[in-house]
C-alpha cells in the first residue's frame, strides 16, 4: 500500500493523478472502438454468411452482377445487435476473470468466490480495498505473479468498462420502452386556452370588440360575421368574430404593442430547433471531415456506440 506521506509526494500526486485518468480514460475509449469495431466486423460476416444461406444475398452470375450494388447497401446499412455485443462482452469478461481467479485462489490463499468478487471490484474500480494483492512479505515467483496481475487488471478494466457503456445503451432502450408502455399517463392534461393580449385579458377583448361593432353599426351573421369600426384616417378596421365571440383581434397586435412570453416561446420554438440541428450538424461535419487525420467521430463512449451499432436511441424492436 503506497501512499505519498510528504506536501510535494502529494502535490505530485494530484498532477500525476489527473493527466493520468485523462490518458486511462482516453485508452479505455479507444479499447471501446477497437473491440466494438471487431465485434461488428465479426457479426456482420455471421449474418451475411446466414442471409447467402437463406438465398437472399447472392445466387446466380447475372442476378449477382444486377443485385451487388443493392447488397452492398444492405449490408453497409445493417448494424450489429446490442444485445449480441453485450452478450459477447459479458463472456470475455467472465473469461478473464475467471483465469484471474485461478491465478488469485492458489497465491493468496483466498477461496475461488472471494477471489472473483475480488475480480469485479477491482475491474469495476470499486475498490473497497478489504482485498489487496501483493500484501505479504514474500511470493513465489514474485515477478511473474506482479506482470500477471498487471495484464489481468488492464484487461479486465477493458472489458467491464466496454460492458458497462454497452448495458447503459440497454438501460436505456428498457427505459424508453417503459415510457412508451405506459403511454404518457404521467402527463397532465390541460385544457386548450385561447391566446391573450399581453396587457389586456382575454374577457375585456372580447367586451370591447362588441362594444365596438354595436358602435359602428356592424353585426354578425349566422356563427360568424364581419363588424366594420372606425379607424385612424376614416379606413375601417374589418373584426371577424366567432361563435364563441372570440375575436381575431385578439391575434392581432399593434407594432409597439408588448407580447406574452408564452407567445413569444411559440413564435421562435421552430427557429430555436433549426438552430439546435444546424449546430449539430456543423459538429458532426468538422467530426467526419478529418478522416484520415489523428482521432476523429464523436466524443466519448455513447457516440463510439452510437457510430458502430447505430441502437443510441429507442430501438422499436423491442
Amino acid at each position: 500500500m503506497t501512499t505519498p506521506h510528504t506536501v510535494a509526494g502529494k502535490v505530485v500526486l494530484i498532477f500525476y493523478g489527473f493527466f493520468g485518468c485523462s490518458g486511462a480514460i482516453l485508452f479505455f475509449n479507444l479499447f471501446l472502438e477497437r473491440i466494438i469495431t471487431f465485434l461488428a466486423y465479426i457479426l456482420r460476416a455471421i449474418h451475411e454468411r446466414g442471409q447467402r444461406k437463406k438465398g437472399l444475398l447472392g445466387g446466380g452470375e447475372r442476378r449477382r452482377r444486377s443485385s451487388q450494388g443493392s447488397e452492398d447497401e444492405q449490408l453497409d446499412s445493417w448494424k450489429p445487435s446490442v444485445y449480441w455485443v453485450m452478450l459477447i462482452l459479458t463472456l470475455g469478461a467472465l473469461v478473464v476473470a475467471l483465469i484471474a481467479s485461478g491465478m488469485y485462489h492458489p497465491v493468496e490463499e483466498w477461496t475461488y468466490w472471494e477471489a472473483m468478487y475480488f475480480c469485479f471490484v477491482t475491474f469495476a474500480t470499486i475498490g473497497f480495498g478489504d482485498y489487496v494483492v501483493s500484501q505479504r512479505a514474500e511470493y513465489p515467483n514474485v515477478v511473474l505473479y506482479r506482470l500477471g496481475n498487471f495484464i489481468f487488471i488492464v484487461l479486465g478494466c477493458c472489458c467491464i468498462y466496454s460492458l458497462f457503456n454497452v448495458t447503459s445503451i440497454v438501460i436505456k432502450q428498457v427505459l424508453n420502452w417503459m415510457l412508451r408502455k405506459m403511454n404518457c399517463e404521467c402527463r397532465i392534461r390541460k385544457p386548450p386556452m385561447t391566446r391573450r393580449n399581453a396587457i389586456t385579458p382575454g374577457h375585456l377583448q372580447r367586451r370591447n370588440t362588441v362594444k365596438t361593432a354595436v358602435a359602428s353599426g356592424g353585426g354578425a351573421s349566422g356563427t360568424g360575421g364581419a363588424t366594420a369600426a372606425g379607424g385612424k384616417g376614416g379606413a375601417p378596421t374589418v373584426t371577424v368574430t366567432d361563435a364563441d365571440g372570440d375575436s381575431d383581434s385578439e391575434y392581432r397586435r399593434n407594432s409597439g404593442e408588448m407580447i406574452s412570453m408564452k407567445d413569444f416561446l411559440q413564435a421562435n420554438k421552430i427557429s430555436l430547433a433549426m438552430m439546435q440541428k444546424q449546430l449539430w450538424e456543423t459538429s458532426q461535419r468538422g467530426s467526419y471531415n478529418n478522416s484520415g487525420r489523428g482521432f476523429q467521430g464523436g466524443v466519448g463512449p455513447l457516440a463510439i456506440l452510437n457510430r458502430k451499432l447505430g441502437q443510441d436511441e429507442f430501438d422499436p424492436a423491442m
